[in-house]
């Protein structure tokens, strides 16, 4: 009998609770539990072992630079991070309310830490998250508008719960890149969420962007109510 279940249970992809049954069954923990205990056992074995497969999807198509995490920021004052802040962010309200956040700051003290810390908690939370250098993705978009592939790819883009984008503001952009960031900001405004990072004030992205009045279009829609995280001190490279 106990063979037979097993059978079944590897057939229909059960492998968390057959797992579980296994165990059980090599050292007889099944004979002190009720009838409701041991499905109960069972079932939370295999919805935990879908939970751990679905967080690894989400973390290994984010496409994260570098493992981070929010336990390992550093909070010290010199950084000027608000603690309860970015804890809060952590529970991941921000994406559920599909709003954004600028993080700001010289280069090297933590900002692309942050974010991807940030976005790891959201793939731990179920979210599907996406992560890319931003002048990486503009070269990228630019190269797949030649072969036609470009509306498929943004198309992908918008459908993630959230998108980071890293080191934005490097060097300004073209035409070509400000009408991607433009169509990429608007198609997520008011239905996804978007992590910025950028070794630039926001003041300065209007020379960034470059002409006007597409910095007012983009702006508009990512600044407004947007949760800000200002970093400073020395950078942590150094340290």
């Amino acid at each position: 009998m106990s063979s037979t279940i097993q059978n079944k249970m590897s057939h229909m992809k059960l492998l968390g609770m057959l797992r579980m049954y296994q165990t059980m069954l090599d050292s007889r923990q099944h004979h002190d539990l009720t009838h409701d205990e041991f499905i109960n056992t069972l079932i939370q074995s295999e919805w935990e072992d879908r939970e751990n497969k679905k967080i690894n999807r989400h973390l290994r198509l984010a496409k994260f630079r570098y493992g981070a995490s929010v336990e390992e920021i550093n909070f010290t004052a010199s950084r000027g991070l608000d603690k309860t802040q970015v804890l809060r962010l952590a529970e991941g309200s921000f994406i559920q309310n599909k709003e954004n956040i600028l993080i700001t700051g010289a280069t090297g003290v933590g900002k692309s830490y942050l974010a991807s810390a940030l976005g790891h908690q959201a793939c731990q939370l179920g979210y599907r998250t996406l992560y890319f250098n931003a002048q990486k993705l503009f070269t990228k978009l630019k190269m797949l508008k030649a072969d036609g592939s470009y509306t498929r790819e943004i198309g992908k883009i918008e459908k993630y719960d959230l998108l980071i984008l890293d080191d934005f503001g490097l060097q300004p952009l073209d035409n070509t890149a400000r009408m991607i960031l433009l169509e990429i900001i608007e198609d997520r405004h008011g239905r996804k969420a978007t992590i910025i990072s950028s070794q630039l004030p926001v003041a300065k992205w209007y020379e960034v962007i470059g002409d006007s009045t597409v910095a007012d279009a983009i702006l508009d829609r990512m600044v407004h109510a947007a949760h800000r995280l200002e970093l400073k001190g020395e950078s942590l490279r150094k340290k």
